[in-house]
């Protein structure tokens, strides 16, 4: 008897499930197309090289040169967040940089630590507590991954300047057209 009773649970079960799925009560999960990708790049380092020390903590801590192309012709503006994914506490981040105009396609080396460049272009609040570029300063040991991700995005974002990555992060849902990284390596 109780055989019975869980066959036929069973077949209502099934058959509310594909009833569900017909009328469209369910939906099947949506594929995510795959982001489009385009090329970052330094003078300073190659992917996947050493970060030289002038770029960090141990010298004169400003930021490396960058530059990209490749990039979708209906760009409105670039986001760059540059992590360390080897963080004793987890991700660091070191620099938020939002707003670059669609016609920049290059940072110079030495970027001020303000929260809006001449330009228009607005940097956010990093892992140090500061505005602006904050270099690598792992603690002694292995080697660390610093990763500068560059997102071409479909609008410029109505932020304020020095915001925080979460901010950033927020803002940018769902108007991201491709990305670009760039990884490089540092340790002491």
């Amino acid at each position: 008897m109780k055989k019975i009773v869980v066959a036929i649970l069973i077949a209502v079960i099934v058959v509310l499930s594909f009833s569900a799925l017909y009328l469209g009560l369910i939906q099947k999960p949506q594929e995510v197309a795959p982001r489009r990708r385009f090329t970052l790049t330094s003078e300073a380092f190659k992917d996947g090289s050493r970060i030289p020390a002038k770029y960090t903590c141990e010298g004169l801590d400003i930021s490396p040169p960058l530059s990209w192309e490749d990039y979708p012709p209906e760009t409105k503006s670039f986001v760059l967040i540059v992590e360390d994914l080897d963080a004793p506490g987890g991700v660091f981040t070191h620099w938020l940089v939002y707003n670059i105009p669609p016609e920049v396609n290059s940072l110079e080396e030495g970027i001020k630590p303000v929260e809006r460049l001449s330009s228009g272009i607005m940097q956010g609040i990093n892992d140090f507590g500061r505005i602006g570029y904050g270099g690598p300063c792992p603690p002694p040991g292995k080697p660390h991954r610093y990763v500068f991700k560059l997102y071409a995005l479909d609008i410029t974002l109505d932020l304020k300047p020095g915001v925080s990555k979460k901010e950033l992060l927020q803002a940018m849902e769902g108007h991201i057209l491709a990305e670009a990284t760039l990884t490089g390596i540092y340790s002491r």
